[in-house]
């Protein structure tokens, strides 16, 4: 089976591509990311997800290699990033009770020996319940989701700040769109239920 190579430390992405039972490498990109604001979340992933795959093609030339970024938005689609404190994810989470935001999650898969490149994303919304302070601030304190876009891990405790949540796939909104990732395999001869 061809090497194939995840784009990505992120223990999220790596512990969601594990659940696809195939052996793999995580490897840090050497792409330099950069967030415009002015740039369409859809566009914004995709360009981000290319560049993580296509800064390791060179290093591992026959390698299919996964690249993903994700955006996540408010309802103004202005994008709001990873708080890096707690004193800013209550803030973040402050403005986002009761309201709908969008995540956009890019994925490419990059045959590094063939230059076919596959590109898409996914979206996921999700509706925050109306929550008080003393609530943020307990969520903020118990789980400590600091590193995350958004103030929240919506695989732990985060689900009891959601009302609603809707799109096409779950995992996209952990950062690995894995249903569209099986496809793409698919189609560089990656079939994950054929032995």
């Amino acid at each position: 089976m061809r090497t194939i190579i995840l784009a990505s430390t992120s223990p999220y992405r790596q512990q969601l591509l594990q659940q696809l039972d195939l052996p793999f490498i995580a490897v840090a990109p050497t792409f330099i990311e950069e967030i415009d604001p002015n740039v369409a979340p859809a566009l914004l992933v995709r360009h981000l997800a290319l560049g993580k795959a296509q800064s390791l093609a060179e290093t591992y030339p026959d390698a299919l290699i996964i690249g993903a970024d994700q955006v996540f938005v408010d309802q103004r689609r202005r994008p709001l990033g990873k708080p890096g404190n707690l004193q800013a994810a209550f803030q973040q989470l402050k403005q986002m009770v009761g309201r709908t935001h969008s995540f956009y999650t890019g994925l490419t898969l990059l045959d590094s020996r063939s230059g076919v490149v596959q590109v898409d994303y996914a979206t996921y919304s999700v509706t925050f319940r109306q929550l008080s302070d003393d609530q943020i601030f307990n969520y903020l304190q118990r789980e400590k989701p600091f590193d995350c876009a958004g103030s929240f891990k919506i695989e732990g405790l985060g689900i009891a700040l959601m009302e609603k949540m809707s799109g096409e796939d779950y995992n996209s909104l952990i950062g690995l769109p894995l249903i569209k990732l099986v496809s793409m395999l698919a189609v560089a001869g990656v079939n994950i239920l054929e032995s």
